[in-house]
């Protein structure tokens, strides 16, 4: 086919939409409302930190194929670190108490046997627990099926899955959070290893993506803002950018990857996730001492998960909507009490830092809201959606993300 497959929206989804089209060979025109792409998924210079920051930390995992994939495409392997084996630093703030979760590489979790290797205060009966969400059926919650009261649910599965799912656990979804642990810690210690993209987003998963499209022939277009769809019977037959409508011809084809509420609005009787939860990070403008792991899981605070990168710490906190209306430099600081003495830093040297928040990170992953996730066919036959809020099987993360655009190109590259 000869045509011009039209991307809308350059974050994730549609970076990995449009790279797999145009290693296919195919024509394709991105368009980005904003002045950059990313998305949600995006670095950038700070003038007060006078860093180049993320608007959020990510981490992903040796399970995250269709993201590693991906950065195999756009050539940007290298940018992921992390350790060789399984391995997850933990802090319990309360308790004053380290200590490192090692799983074993294999699927058969013998690491549960092994006082040293599981979590303090817990009995390998205890894990057990876990089968139990696998088996949960969809309209169940993770604190229906999991037992909420334990050390194993405050060391483990509470900083796990709610970074997992962004959302109280007392109402997400226990499908999606088995989703995570089957392909994560269910398929062995392998699967689970930790990657972090240490020199940022922007130079892992966007720049080279760019780079990748522009090589190519891609046109990619910024400021690009989509106002109306237009469909004549089984067709979408061209795009509003306001100043600019963009016909399609027979053989033109469109993935729309742009946010559930641009889809709720744009596309006709879309049925997609209405509510959002929202994401904090804290980056602080200091080095990380040399001992100070790349990953560090925070119990018993506010704090969630420390991220060490050479020139600065940043902390990420999921399911923050209760912190909304807090003031930055409030949040900031009690931030800073918390991980400094972590990473081994004065308390009362509190370092220039920039809070960020993300209010509709990612859709809330209730079994109400993971209803309403769409497939990537419409009812169109020129025109797919992708997203991390399309029905992936997963809650919202880069992985999701990156298969939803994959699929949809799938969809666009048949005769």
């Amino acid at each position: 086919m000869s045509g011009v497959v039209h991307v809308i929206g350059a974050g994730l989804a549609g970076l990995a939409a449009a790279t797999r089209l145009a290693a296919e060979g195919r024509r394709v025109i991105v368009h980005e409302a904003a002045r950059m792409a990313g998305g949600r998924c995006r670095s950038y210079y700070d003038q007060q930190l006078g860093l180049t920051i993320d608007n959020g930390n990510h981490l992903l995992l040796a399970c995250n194929h269709a993201a590693i994939g991906y950065l195999a495409r756009i050539a940007s392997m290298d940018a992921l670190v992390g350790p060789q084996d399984c391995a997850f630093d933990f802090v319990d703030l309360a308790h004053d108490e380290r200590w490192t979760l090692r799983p074993n590489a294999g699927r058969l979790p013998w690491w549960i046997l092994a006082a040293s290797r599981r979590v303090p205060g817990t009995k390998a009966l205890d894990y057990l627990g876990g089968v139990r969400l696998l088996t949960a059926p969809a309209d169940a919650t993770v604190v229906s099926v999991l037992q909420s009261q334990s050390a194993l649910w405050e060391r483990m599965w509470k900083p796990v899955l709610v970074s997992a799912l962004n959302t109280p656990l007392d109402v997400a979804s226990a499908r999606l959070a088995a989703a995570v642990v089957r392909e994560s810690l269910g398929a062995g210690g392998a699967a689970a290893r930790p990657r972090v993209p240490a020199r940022g987003l922007g130079p892992a998963f966007i720049d080279p993506a760019l780079a990748f499209l522009s090589a190519r022939g891609a046109e990619i277009r910024f400021g690009a803002r989509l106002r109306g769809l237009r469909f004549l019977e089984d067709r979408l037959i061209s795009l509003d950018f306001g100043e600019e409508t963009v016909t399609l011809g027979s053989e033109d084809r469109a993935i729309f990857a742009a946010p559930a509420w641009s889809a709720l609005e744009l596309v006709p009787d879309m049925q997609a996730p209405t509510e959002h939860c929202a994401i904090f990070n804290a980056h602080f403008a200091v080095r990380s001492p040399e001992k100070t792991p790349l990953l560090t899981g925070v119990v018993g605070g506010m704090s969630e998960w420390l991220f060490a990168f050479p020139d600065r710490l940043s902390v990420t906190i999921s399911a923050a909507d209760a912190f909304i209306e807090a003031a930055p430099e409030d949040i900031g600081e009690r931030i800073w009490r918390e991980v400094a003495p972590i990473a081994g830093l004065d308390v009362a040297q509190v370092p220039p830092m920039r809070i960020v928040k993300e209010k509709r990170a990612t859709f809330a992953a209730t079994p109400m809201q993971d209803a309403l996730r769409p497939k990537a066919e419409t009812r169109w036959r020129n025109l797919w959606l992708a997203g991390d809020w399309t029905q992936t099987g997963l809650p919202a993360t880069i992985e999701g993300a990156i298969r939803s655009g994959e699929r949809a190109a799938e969809f666009a590259l048949r005769p």
